[in-house]
């Protein structure tokens, strides 16, 4: 499989890079810097400079246009304003699923937040970062991708443990950015993650077994 990841040079994304690769993926790191272009290289992935907050659809699609699957990995960061809250987390995962759509890739999977079933309407950053979040699922989940929404607790650079809590129940607790990017390696190509919205935090469950009881039913 060809995945396509937008935020390659993001901290899930780095880890999931040489996972993916690992399986015998090939990956496509859409940057829109180039000094993090080698990063990439090293870890298995090719490089394609494309900054979604400025390219129409089209140049997405041209981007990515090999990929199977397409991974919205990208964020404005915590010290961005709120334009850029809209810009980037709403709009640029709606444009790369605009790509995903022209070109034929039929995986999505996005990277959301718990809180985005429900965002506030406070009008501080991290409120608005909900809403975009929430806005971004809404037109993920409307398509006709085989899609999958995952929404992490909150994020640690600590050491993965191997173990979470995989629920399509809203809760919140810290997670582990390494065990975060070993869920998605394992859900991307798993047909049956198509369709769910799953919310990941730390746990004391073995990650393939959390995935395996999230997704039995």
């Amino acid at each position: 499989m060809i995945v396509a990841i937008a935020g390659a040079h993001g901290k899930i994304a780095l880890r999931l890079i040489p996972l993916l690769v690992e399986q015998g993926h090939s990956v496509i790191g859409l940057i829109r810097n180039l000094d993090h272009a080698s990063d990439l290289s090293e870890r298995g992935a090719s490089p394609v400079l494309c900054d979604l907050e400025q390219a129409a659809v089209e140049e997405i699609a041209l981007a990515i246009k090999d990929a199977d699957a397409a991974v919205f990995a990208a964020g404005a960061g915590a010290g961005s304003g709120v334009e850029r809250k809209f810009s980037m987390d709403r709009d640029g995962a709606i444009k790369l699923l605009g790509a995903a759509i022209q070109v034929g890739a039929p995986r999505y999977v996005i990277i959301s937040s718990v809180g985005a079933e429900d965002p506030p309407r406070a009008d501080d950053a991290f409120s608005v970062y909900l809403r975009a979040k929430a806005a971004a699922d809404a037109a993920v989940m409307a398509s006709d991708r085989e899609w999958t929404v995952l929404r992490p607790g909150g994020l640690t650079d600590e050491p993965g443990t191997g173990y979470v809590r995989l629920s399509p129940e809203p809760y919140r607790e810290r997670v582990a950015r390494d065990d975060v990017a070993v869920v998605l390696a394992k859900l991307l190509p798993d047909k049956r993650a198509s369709g769910h919205v799953l919310y990941v935090n730390g746990g004391e469950v073995p990650i393939d077994e959390a995935i395996e009881s999230a997704l039995r039913g």
